[in-house]
């Protein structure tokens, strides 16, 4: 992996900034487009490029900021004269639409309706998807991203936050939480999406790979892990909602690159552990 160069575009997000730092630490020339310069520089060889780039919670705020970022840049970057591969960050939030249970696959045809203000969201990164198709020839590559998390410093996403409380829990406390316990996701761990990346940047043969661990887990699966580990209670005070989502298909990743994901709670039980021995 050493000499290679990098180009990571929304190198200062969670994900791009841990990439930069992974890279860099196995030999990888990497350079981060900054947002204040016009970019990509003509005639600059930007090697393996790692789009990381968009808007997650304030995309419909920032409607035209959500259009660059997932569509615009990224075709300018495309239209560069010098890049050897290219893996754009879309998301498994696209299957959102599906059927509780469906194996959520690449090839899955999505639901999508303009006038419903979510899903400006799933037409961009579409829109992303398909330019990486249209304009990639045949180098361009596309990562949907299931909900990535590290650990309970992180700065965003709910799984961090919901940790963070805990740990400032007394023992036997409950916690309230403004979500439903049928609410699931799919939590895949940091360490293995940067794997996963470089493998789909070095190796990738197919042009979309769903990067996630392959199993939904409820926020109630979650209480009784939080409880088992930690002796922290927590209730959930949101309406319920339609028990299941689609599960996605990780068998790309597996087939290609030998797949296997952290569970989730092999990864959060010692952390909770941890909490609870803490004096």
């Amino acid at each position: 992996m050493s000499s290679q160069i990098a180009t990571i575009i929304g190198g200062k997000g969670f994900v791009g900034a841990a990439l930069a730092r992974y890279l860099s630490s196995r030999g990888w020339a990497c350079q981060v487009a900054a947002r204040d310069m016009p970019w990509p520089q003509r005639g600059a060889d930007l090697g393996h490029v790692f789009y990381c780039a968009g808007l997650t919670g304030d995309y419909l705020a920032r409607a035209a900021d959500t259009v660059e970022a997932h569509v615009s840049l990224l075709a300018r970057v495309l239209q560069s004269e010098r890049w050897e591969s290219l893996v754009y960050l879309s998301s498994t939030r696209l299957y959102d639409g599906l059927a509780a249970g469906t194996l959520a696959q690449e090839t899955a045809r999505l639901p999508v309706a303009p006038q419903v203000p979510r899903h400006l969201f799933d037409l961009t990164k579409l829109t992303g998807e398909s330019l990486c198709h249209a304009m990639g020839r045949g180098r361009a590559r596309v990562a949907r991203l299931a909900s990535v998390y590290d650990s309970p410093a992180d700065p965003n996403g709910f799984l961090p936050a919901l940790l963070r409380r805990v740990a400032q829990a007394a023992s036997g406390e409950t916690l309230a939480v403004d979500s439903s316990a049928q609410a699931e996701r799919d939590y895949v761990h940091l360490p293995d999406v940067l794997r996963a990346l470089v493998d789909i940047a070095l190796r990738g043969t197919q042009t979309v790979y769903n990067v996630a661990s392959g199993e939904n887990v409820s926020n109630a699966r979650l209480g009784e892990m939080v409880e088992r580990w930690s002796g922290r209670q927590l209730a959930f005070h949101a309406p319920q909602v339609a028990s299941g989502s689609a599960v996605v298909d990780i068998g790309r990743l597996q087939q290609d690159f030998g797949w296997r994901p952290a569970r989730l709670e092999d990864v959060i039980g010692p952390w909770l552990r941890d909490m609870a021995e803490a004096p």
